[in-house]
């Protein structure tokens, strides 16, 4: 069974971290030892970045590394050899999140029969549009029962978030802002963010809901996850990366920090 599936599935009570990091930062090869470290520290689900040249919804930390890691020689292919024996090291549920315009260079069935056969469970592509979603990547998804989560914002209307629920599996992943991910505007008031969350479960929806942008600390990931089913953690981590390295201790630290 898709692992983040299962992982929801099967879990019955307390919160749950979702860690972003770009593959390939802050060098070449530290993405599976991340993924390995993040696992013992206690994090829940891992969310791959695949760097891109114009991460347009990204704010400036992770474009920043995104840009590094591309010099460092990442790409599509170095990542898939990367996690070529990623599930003989881990058993933690992975998302690949990224930007279209890569994959259809590429070539998006060759992306997701590859991403199937290294243990990838899901994506996430904010600049996918639902009609290509539709014809083109429902169907192979479904074949290698990998799951996408489509985004939605304090903007998005309830029939449009009913619509991208239908869509999603896995979680949907509500986004506190329009803005760029990063950005101090993303926190907003804790009144508005109770009140988005709350409009979003007025919904039932049939996915897990997952919250991110701007949640930094302790305070912030125990408020989302008394709200919504999950905190996604990406520009903090990153920034703790660039600061304090990529060792095991490093990122035990910084998990241990969130999660408490």
């Amino acid at each position: 069974m898709n692992r983040l599936v299962s992982y929801f599935q099967h879990k019955k009570s307390g919160s749950t971290l979702n860690t972003y990091f770009t593959a390939g930062y802050p060098s070449l090869h530290d993405t599976l030892h991340i993924i390995k470290s993040l696992e013992a520290s206690g994090a829940d689900i891992i969310e791959l970045g695949i760097p891109f040249s114009d991460p347009l919804a990204d704010g400036p930390t992770i474009q920043q590394s995104s840009e590094v890691a591309l010099q460092n020689g990442m790409s599509i292919d170095v990542l898939f050899q990367q996690l070529s024996d990623l599930r003989n090291q881990s058993n933690i549920p992975i998302v690949l999140m990224g930007y279209v315009n890569p994959v259809l260079q590429y070539g998006v069935e060759k992306f997701i029969n590859q991403a199937a056969k290294v243990g990838i469970d899901g994506f996430i592509f904010p600049d996918l549009p639902i009609i290509e979603f539709q014809n083109e990547w429902q169907s192979l998804l479904k074949k290698h029962e990998l799951s996408f989560s489509f985004l939605i914002t304090p903007e998005t209307s309830k029939e449009r978030i009913i619509l991208l629920d239908s869509l999603s599996s896995g979680f949907l992943y509500a986004v506190s802002s329009s803005s760029t991910t990063g950005s101090s505007k993303t926190e907003g008031s804790k009144m508005d963010t109770d009140a988005y969350l709350a409009k979003i479960n007025s919904l039932n929806l049939q996915n897990p809901v997952l919250a991110g942008f701007g949640i930094k600390d302790n305070e912030m990931y125990e408020f989302i996850n008394a709200r919504c089913d999950g905190a996604i953690i990406g520009s903090a981590f990153i920034k703790h990366l660039t600061k304090n390295g990529a060792t095991k201790d490093s990122i035990s630290s910084f998990i241990h920090s969130i999660k408490k």
